[in-house]
């Protein structure tokens, strides 16, 4: 345990650790001390300067999100001389961030808006020196405004850390810049991280809400609306709920209230995503052919893949992702069982993701000419589009999700935190491989934050070694090991995001450790909860395979995909006006 001691703060005492910081001592008190470029996920930076304190026998102020706290120390975080310089750099702040306040992925919950607002920030000051930057989009997933950039770095930082490295400085002094990489062996895998890291909105999704109105408005189209297991737990935040405040119910009454003829839950995709990827594994455990199997239903992962390390192509399982599969279904089950021309149905996928914008682009997952999903609306996103309709979450009436293709079991639920896919997949091959069914169905070994989980599960005399990996930082490390030694797993899951989608770009921001930790929570409370927890019990999936799916070649068209190697694409960037 580490050695503690007593410091004040503000004329009162509080305990602190050698290895804190005063600003992680604040924070754990709950002492308001302003931030910006500060985020736990990432190394200090100091970039800011909104964090200052006055420690008492220093001269001058300190950044407090960098200073470490000694036995005795005695602080002020809020003198008229740290307001006064607050103001300066705030200012100084607004001559490199052009305002988009109405359009802007923080909206109301922006810091620097607000702390403008505390200071008395005069935001016209000094002249916008970065209003000619160029506007950046990165496929049909990402838009990077460097016009509203404030040089904090954080996007940086994370981007390497995925492994990705496809942000980079450019420049000197005042002239630097942060700028997509013309790099043709570097190129952005669309996870997002940049966005959920950047403290002055400089990224958003592409479209975010407002496309999504228009087949709102349409007459003549089914509207369907799908929604990722990991929104669940996380929309609440945008609304003043506690952390892992589970909403399916208000969720769904709000989406309705938009006018929207059906809400299904993509829960049952994972259902369906868990029952072929289970087959899958089992086949390779057989005949030992191109082990290990990797997940493949997080896009930024197999983008990356098929970017910087295609030789392990072969290795994806085939299975495509649950609001793919789902989407189809709705296009051809779904549509046959309603009598409804499938070109008259809009599918949007509500998702705490943005690569999923780009995945619904991709050519081989169409089905007879159609996408299978329409639209991807983000947390984020639907949050917006229910603010600006009024729809207030805290007075709706909760609604079931519609029927067939709204129930699911709660193995479809974990999907949403990493690990979840590994587990839910392992529930069902024990089943498949065994002749009763198995009383345990928890595996915990796969569950938490930690970067690579490994385990040894035996299945009816068969030990699997499995591998859960969270963020693509890791999973480069994995990857280069498995180069040298391809049986070190059997089956491995790797999600982008730290967390998994529950950590997802789309997700609402600010996002941490601490409430991804919460989020992930909220998703196994409400497995616990469910009758079935396993996709081979749940009766829909019985029906469906019974119904639709019994012919294998049906089952695999609609059910499967294949991947390809990805060369890097010339940087898009947008004429004035555009955006």
């Amino acid at each position: 345990m580490l050695q503690s001691f007593y410091i004040k703060i503000n004329k009162k005492r509080f305990k602190a650790r050698f290895s804190e910081t005063i600003l992680e001592v604040a924070q754990r008190n709950n002492i308001f001390i302003p931030t910006l470029c500060y985020h736990s996920d990432l190394k200090v930076k100091e970039n800011c300067r909104i964090c200052l304190v006055k420690i008492k026998g220093e001269k001058e102020l300190k950044t407090s999100c960098s200073v470490k706290v000694k036995p005795g120390m005695e602080i002020f975080t809020d003198t008229p001389e740290i307001k006064k310089l607050r103001k300066l750099n705030l200012e100084l702040i607004f001559t490199q961030h052009s305002q988009e306040c109405h359009d802007c992925v923080w909206f109301s919950r922006c810091q620097l808006l607000d702390l403008t607002k505390k200071y008395q920030a005069d935001t016209s000051r000094f002249s916008n020196r970065k209003e000619k930057r160029p506007v950046y989009k990165f496929d049909s997933a990402l838009i990077y405004d460097s016009k509203k950039c404030i040089d904090c770095r954080n996007c940086v930082e994370v981007c390497q850390n995925q492994g990705v490295g496809f942000l980079e400085l450019k420049g000197q002094g005042a002239d630097i810049r942060v700028v997509p990489s013309e790099d043709k062996n570097k190129d952005c895998v669309y996870c997002g991280q940049c966005l959920i890291h950047c403290p002055a909105g400089s990224f958003e999704g592409v479209g975010e809400f407002e496309e999504v109105e228009t087949p709102l408005k349409q007459k003549g189209k089914k509207v369907i609306f799908q929604f990722a297991p990991a929104v669940r737990t996380s929309l609440g935040e945008e609304f003043g709920f506690p952390l892992r405040t589970p909403l399916t119910g208000k969720l769904i009454a709000g989406i309705k209230s938009l006018g929207v003829d059906k809400v299904f839950d993509v829960s049952l995709g994972a259902d369906f995503t868990t029952m072929e990827e289970a087959k899958e594994l089992i086949t390779k455990l057989e005949d030992k052919r191109k082990l290990p199997l990797m997940t493949s239903c997080c896009p930024a992962w197999v983008k990356y893949i098929e970017f910087y390390y295609p030789e392990f192509i072969p290795y994806l399982t085939s299975v495509r992702s649950p609001h793919i599969i789902l989407g189809g279904l709705i296009k051809t089950y779904w549509a046959q069982r309603e009598k409804i021309n499938p070109q008259d149905i809009f599918v949007v996928s509500v998702m705490p993701c943005v690569a999923k914008k780009y995945e619904i682009t991709r050519p081989e997952l169409k089905i007879k000419g159609l996408k299978p999903v329409d639209y991807v609306l983000t947390t984020r996103g639907l949050a917006q589009l229910f603010r600006k309709y009024k729809v207030d979450l805290n007075k709706i009436k909760p609604l079931q999700a519609d029927h067939p293709l709204g129930y699911h079991s709660g193995a479809g639920i974990i999907y949403g935190a990493t690990g979840g896919v590994m587990e839910s997949a392992l529930r069902t091959t024990q089943a498949m491989l065994n002749e009763k069914e198995i009383s345990k169905i928890e595996f915990k070994k796969v569950r938490g934050m930690k970067g690579v989980k490994r385990a040894l599960v035996k299945i009816k005399g068969k030990s699997l070694k499995i591998g859960v990996v969270n963020g693509l930082g890791f999973a480069k490390e994995i990857l280069e090991k498995l180069k040298e030694n391809p049986d070190l797993f059997d089956y491995l899951e790797v999600m982008a995001c730290p967390g998994g989608c529950i950590g997802g770009g789309g997700q609402p921001i600010p996002t941490s450790k601490k409430i991804r930790n919460k989020r992930a929570q909220g998703l196994y409370q409400l497995d616990k909860k469910r009758t079935i927890r396993t996709a081979h019990q749940n009766p829909v999936i019985k029906e469906v395979y019974r119904d639709f799916l019994k012919n294998k070649k049906t089952a695999h068209y609609l059910c499967h995909t294949h991947y390809s190697r990805k060369f890097k694409k010339g940087l898009n960037i947008l004429p004035p006006g555009q955006y």
